[in-house]
């Protein structure tokens, strides 16, 4: 699974008002997309774990459908 697949599965589960709110970095809050946040997310070690960890939450909820 690639980061850029990751991101957007969670942006289309959660929209990026609540990323933001989830994971309070600026390229979730500020004239969010795809490309901006991937670049920041390949050069920030801590905020690619914070949005890995989502994700993984995301897939072990049990509300989330398969």
């Amino acid at each position: 699974m690639t980061l850029e697949k990751i991101l957007i599965k969670l942006e289309s589960h959660f929209g990026w008002e609540e990323l933001g709110n989830r994971i309070p970095v600026r390229c979730f809050q500020y004239d969010p997309s795809i490309k901006s946040s991937l670049k920041f997310l390949r050069k920030t070690p801590w905020a690619r774990s914070k949005v890995e960890a989502l994700y993984i939450d995301l897939c072990n909820s049990p509300w989330q459908k398969k």
